[in-house]
């Protein structure tokens, strides 16, 4: 029988995630509120596949096929026969909490219950549900198609065989993963990016040094393969902005605490890539 994954939001995570695993053999349904967003998504889809057929890393018909594993639905009850749900919708407690409430009510009762979130604690958003056991932290990392890791985050009540089952899904999509055993904000990965990106932009701030130079240091002394501004700029200033202020929240460590300068860049419409202009010009 065919393993069947519901994945609720059809961003660029959430379409990644699709995509990862219909090439892996999963029947997959897509979810989001409306259809303009499912079919940015499928395009999307369907536009890596194209890529990939063009280097001679995936075969025509292979991506056909993947292709046609994946439907596209605005109705949360299409969840209800699946055997792991992956939400991946925008960065607030309150509604993942509400939405995995929703999902808990909905799907089977062996289902994984999994959140991609990239900072808030799984604990916080398994609370709203009746079985917080079957609800994991699958951590994937942008652009879902060509990085290898995922992050696994236990939540304090997250059983053995729902972490075991996360890890099979994600090894099963081709990732490489690390375990998060203590539900700390940001996990390990938010964690330091946030505080190396914190710490960069202080110094960018400051005058201490420009962008370049610090991505420079970066990439050349510590042997990275891009620098910590240029990450952001490509992540999205706004969302490392949002991941980083999470993170404060929850344990009011300073070395989290965003500067202003990030906050003025992401009020003036200056996110990065995605926008033509962050802590450089694109």
């Amino acid at each position: 029988m065919a393993r069947k994954l519901a994945v609720i939001g059809a961003g660029l995570m959430g379409s990644g995630i699709a995509q990862v695993s219909a090439q892996a053999g999963w029947d997959v349904v897509l979810r989001d509120v409306t259809d303009a967003a499912l079919k940015r998504g499928t395009d999307g889809i369907a536009a890596s596949y194209e890529k990939f057929v063009a280097k001679g890393k995936l075969q025509a018909a292979e991506a056909e096929e993947a292709l046609a594993r994946i439907t596209t639905t605005t109705d949360l009850d299409a969840a209800a026969d699946a055997d792991v749900v992956v939400e991946a919708v925008f960065e607030d407690v309150e509604v993942k909490r509400e939405l995995f409430a929703a999902l808990d009510a909905v799907v089977k009762e062996e289902t994984v219950l999994a959140s991609n979130t990239s900072a808030i604690p799984i604990t916080k958003i398994a609370a709203a549900t009746r079985h917080p056991e079957r609800v994991v932290g699958v951590h994937f990392f942008s652009p879902v198609p060509m990085m290898r890791l995922c992050e696994l985050v236990r939540g304090h009540k997250t059983s053995d065989e729902t972490l075991a089952r996360a890890r099979e899904f994600a090894e099963g999509v081709g990732k490489t993963c690390i375990v998060v055993n203590r539900d700390v904000a940001g996990f390990v990965t938010t964690r330091l990016i946030s505080a190396l990106v914190v710490e960069a932009t202080r110094l960018y701030e400051s005058g201490v040094a420009t962008a370049e130079d610090i991505d420079t240091a970066c990439r050349l002394g510590f042997g990275h393969a891009m620098g910590p501004l240029a990450t952001a700029d490509l992540t999205g200033v706004d969302i490392l902005l949002h991941a980083s202020e999470n993170i404060y929240d929850e344990c009011r460590d300073g070395k989290f605490a965003p500067p202003e300068i990030m906050r003025r860049m992401v009020d003036a419409g200056d996110l990065g890539r995605k926008s033509g202009q962050g802590f450089y010009q694109y």
